[in-house]
């Protein structure tokens, strides 16, 4: 059984008296060093070696004094030798080291006196001989105790994906069962970090059984690996009284991670020596935040073997967490921490007390990231609570404060649901090890042994279908403070029959099924949720969902039902791991809460570019397009499609249709072929423009026989036949109005024939470009129904469309396909608000805009998609589109605009003008009263 703390301090005051005065480096080094571990009950020899030799940075070999991979280095002086050179000559040792091995600690002693430098904490504990019961706590990890330093995308945690990775390998080429495997894994890595975390005693205890007591050829290994995980899952009082004392000395831990009996699996001498390694890797070190992502990425051994792992940050995930309650409450602890008056004590009892009440629910959990992070903050937020108390019960003269009382926050306040049985295994065993990570931190601030073993109480993860049940079985919503997570995108081409049935009933969207995203349903379901009883909510979702058709489909039937207002938003930035080779997904993060609750400012993040940090503002009110609602007639308002367009510009209208199967189209090549066949059809075949012919530059053809004769097109036999085939085609088509259109196979479904030059602007362009490159095309060109045609339009109406402010109103209102920008008659043109100066005024722009069309004419042997591209636009075009975008922004008002978000929260108050506003009603929340301020 581990050592009290109190009984290591009164070994460490013996340990003192015995070695006071001595200190000869060469002779009593061993002798110092075995007799100083033996004060934590730890044998030296199962952690660290004397004499390692390491090369020393620029000199030949040396010899390390004590060293234990990866944990701790010691460089020993004798008494009173100075110990900056000891500090030297151990950081000397460090560029030889594999990362695996390079140590958290170093210690520099001369026997007498102590320096612990704690390189993850970046601090140094400096302390005489005779004061070292003073200070055990700094080396609680030679019981495996220890302040864990939470760095994100620490390299250690990928090393600990590779050991695993290859024992797993090794564990399925011997055709275990793979569901049966995945748990047997699990419980294999929780005895690596029980191992190394104080869980198990003596320290490596179960390394030093599966290396001593089982064969080399591992034929043993199974049923040795077996009898630990019953020992585990079984009282001390249920125990054999003949039990093997190795056996007997591990832990009852209890849980259901244990409960289920899995099968003797059979191993050989590879897979025991990659188990080995493993176990004598330092898992100490590994945080549990990751482990359940990391884990779940062992069951797909080709994204394990790309370039690392792909797991979301701690740090993306705090960007749910803070704005959700963790800045509130920080904030909370900080006005009370600096409070002199008679109240405080009591009212930071009454927090702690909150605190312990605090329910989080992540309804879309996986491996139980949201939760592990959430649980480790709540905790390290009550750590500095109790240092607080602590400080009046000193004064009051309670030297001991019984241990279990330390701690009000548990795992069971942590509820989620998931699919998948596999990660409901893993977010327990993620939550399991964090409270034990935290435990520990909590002894070593405040000096008494702490733990949760054997479990009494655990998390909630329920396995279900979220959307298929009433998550008030799994947490009745006046018990819930907050909702988050990451629930699953999915786009709605994406989607299973089954997924767009859920999205359609949650979303009330008849049969038509609408556009939403997978994730809205959640967003939906949650709104639900929180009206029943006051809970915040804080989603990761597709950035989709605040813009276009989306937005208007979503925002008007969650805020209506729910009486929800945006309380914080980041809005798109990348959202993924750092590793290198992973693509990244761009997302955008909404907080909601009632709209009753009382809080003057919302908080929204903004990024200069999809991978940097965000810049936060403060406002008033959020609109769903992420942008200030402050000057909207309703802050809920949302752009609707519109058939006309509600400015007064000229109309727009999309290019031809054919509906042909490609009978009437030719591409270069194919036009060549069929002309050497019909040259008689020459005159008939007119360039066909879409959005690629307007931004690359190729060429297509198609048929334009609206003004052939009959005789002439019986002249041309392979016309006919096309003709014929185009006929042939639409007759089997179920569409009313194609089939209306059979018989007359030369005319188009949609027909698009100009007479005069007309502007065509691309349905779909990349994001990367500043602008969409809007451009004029000339008859006998035939547009396509891929673009967007303006007849008879003007230069000014050109720059007007060309400018800054358009581009604005397009990316916020636009749909995307993928990542493009799609541009759409009655969402982006029509709903898009002219200046206040009318049509008439856009005159003053036919200068500037002029000089566009005139810096492009300069590179007329390029592409559209060439100059336009941001790393090779021509200085000169780029220059003429800023003048450009100055002048369209005077028309609509003389202060400038700062940004493309002020742009469009400028243009949104404009269209909330020309629009009634959504009328928003629904059932008053009701508020939690019992839930911690927010």
């Amino acid at each position: 059984m581990r050592l009290t703390w109190q009984e290591i301090r009164a070994r460490a005051a013996t340990f003192a008296k015995e070695w006071d005065g001595e200190g000869y480096e060469k002779c009593q080094t061993q002798s110092f060093y075995r007799d100083f571990f033996k004060t934590f009950g730890m044998p030296v020899r199962r952690l660290a070696a004397f004499e390692e030799p390491v090369q020393r940075l620029g000199q030949r070999r040396g010899c390390i004094d004590l060293f234990w991979k990866g944990v701790l280095l010691v460089e020993q002086k004798s008494v009173a030798r100075s110990l900056r050179e000891a500090k030297t000559q151990a950081l000397q040792y460090f560029p030889h080291l594999k990362d695996s091995e390079l140590p958290r600690y170093v210690l520099r002693s001369d026997f007498q006196a102590f320096e612990l430098h704690d390189l993850d904490e970046g601090s140094e504990t400096a302390f005489r001989l005779a004061e070292l019961p003073e200070f055990v706590e700094h080396f609680g990890f030679v019981l495996g105790v220890q302040k864990r330093t939470f760095r994100d995308q620490d390299p250690v945690n990928i090393e600990a994906l590779k050991l695993v990775g290859e024992l797993y390998d090794l564990l399925s080429e011997a055709n275990i069962d793979g569901e049966e495997l995945d748990r047997y894994l699990v419980r294999l890595v929780l005895c690596f970090f029980a191992d190394d975390t104080g869980i198990f005693e003596p320290r490596d205890a179960f390394a030093d059984l599966v290396e001593h007591r089982t064969r080399e050829d591992g034929t043993d290994l199974g049923r040795c690996i077996a009898e630990v995980f019953q020992a585990l899952n079984t009282p001390d009082a249920r125990r054999s009284k003949a039990l093997d004392p190795d056996l007997a000395g591990f832990p009852y831990i209890d849980g259901d991670l244990l409960k289920e009996r899995l099968l003797i699996q059979s191993f050989d001498s590879a897979m025991r020596e990659r188990l080995l390694e493993a176990c004598r890797f330092d898992w100490s070190r590994i945080s549990p935040a990751v482990f359940g992502a990391l884990f779940q990425s062992l069951m797909d051994p080709a994204q394990r073997r790309a370039q690392g792992t792909h797991y979301t940050t701690e740090k993306n995930i705090l960007k749910v967490i803070e704005p959700l309650f963790l800045d509130d409450l920080r904030t909370e602890f900080s006005r009370l921490k600096a409070r002199k008056d008679n109240r405080r004590r009591a009212d930071l009892e009454a927090f702690h007390q909150r605190l312990g009440a605090i329910r989080c629910f992540d309804p879309a959990c996986g491996c139980g990231n949201f939760l592990v992070i959430a649980y480790r903050e709540l905790r390290l937020l009550e750590i500095d609570v109790i240092r607080e108390l602590r400080a009046y019960q000193a004064a009051d003269g309670q030297q001991v404060i019984d241990a279990p009382a330390l701690s009000l926050i548990d795992v069971d306040q942590f509820y989620g649901i998931e699919l998948g049985a596999k990660p409901v295994c893993i977010a327990e065993t993620a939550l399991w090890m964090m409270d034990h990570t935290m435990n520990n931190r909590l002894s070593l601030e405040f000096g008494q042994s702490y733990a949760r073993i054997p479990l009494r109480v655990s998390s909630r993860i329920v396995q279900a279908d979220a959307l298929e049940i009433d998550w008030a079985d799994v947490l009745p919503p006046d018990d819930c403070a907050y909702v988050l997570g990451n629930p699953p995108f999915g786009g709605a081409k994406l989607q299973s029959e089954t997924q767009r049935e859920q999205v359609r009933r949650i979303a009330e969207l008849g049969s038509s099924g609408g556009t939403l995203d997978y994730v809205a349903a959640w967003f939906l379901k949650a709104g639900e949720y929180a009206r029943r009883g006051g809970a915040r909510i804080g989603f990761v979702a597709t950035s989709s969902i605040t813009q276009g058709e989306q937005a208007g489909q979503l925002w008007p039937k969650l805020l209506r039902r729910s009486e929800l207002e945006i309380a914080f938003a980041h809005r798109t930035f990348a959202w993924g791991s750092d590793v290198r080779g992973k693509a990244h997904v761009h997302v955008v993060i909404v907080g909601l809460e009632a709209a009753t609750a009382d809080r003057k400012d919302r908080r929204l993040f903004s990024y200069s570019s999809l991978r940097g940090e965000p810049v936060e503002s403060r406002h008033a009110s959020l609109s769903p397009y992420l942008v200030d609602a402050s000057g909207l007639p309703d802050p809920r308002m949302v752009v609707r499609e519109t058939a006309q367009q509600l400015s007064g510009l000229p109309p727009i209208i999309t290019g031809s249709q054919p509906i042909d199967d490609g009978n009437l189209i030719f591409d270069a090549e194919q036009r060549a072929e069929f002309l050497a066949k019909e040259p008689r059809s020459e005159r008939f075949l007119k360039p066909y423009i879409g959005s690629r012919e307007h931004l690359y530059g190729s060429d297509r053809w198609i048929l334009a026989l609206q003004e052939a004769t009959p005789s002439e097109i019986r002249s041309m036999p392979e016309v006919v036949s096309r003709l014929r085939a185009v006929r042939e085609y639409r007759q089997r088509s179920r569409r009313a109005s194609t089939l209306a259109i059979a018989d007359d196979p030369a005319k188009y479904n949609v027909e698009v024939l100009p007479k005069a030059p007309f502007l065509v602007v691309p349905q779909v362009t990349s994001e990367r470009r500043q602008y969409v490159p809007i451009g004029w095309a000339h008859p006998p060109a035939i547009p396509s129904s891929l673009v967007c045609v303006i007849e008879n339009a003007t230069v000014p109406l050109f720059g007007l469309l060309t400018s800054a402010i358009h581009m604005s109103w397009l990316r916020h209102v636009g749909g995307r396909l993928g990542s493009s920008l799609r541009y759409s008659i009655g969402l982006v043109y029509n709903t898009f608000p002219a200046p206040p100066c009318g049509v008439a005024g856009l005159a003053d722009l036919d200068s500037p805009a002029q000089a566009v069309l005139d810096a492009r004419a300069e590179h007329g042997d390029s592409a559209l998609v060439d100059i336009y591209d941001p790393d090779s636009m021509p200085t000169k075009l780029r220059s003429a589109h800023r003048d450009l975008d100055r002048a369209v922004d005077r028309l609509y008002r003389k202060k400038r605009f700062d940004s493309d978000r002020e742009r469009f929260g400028y243009l949104l108050a404009l269209y909330g003008r020309c629009v009634a506003p959504i009328p928003v009603a629904g059932p008053k929340v009701r508020r939690n009263r019992s839930k911690p301020t927010r």
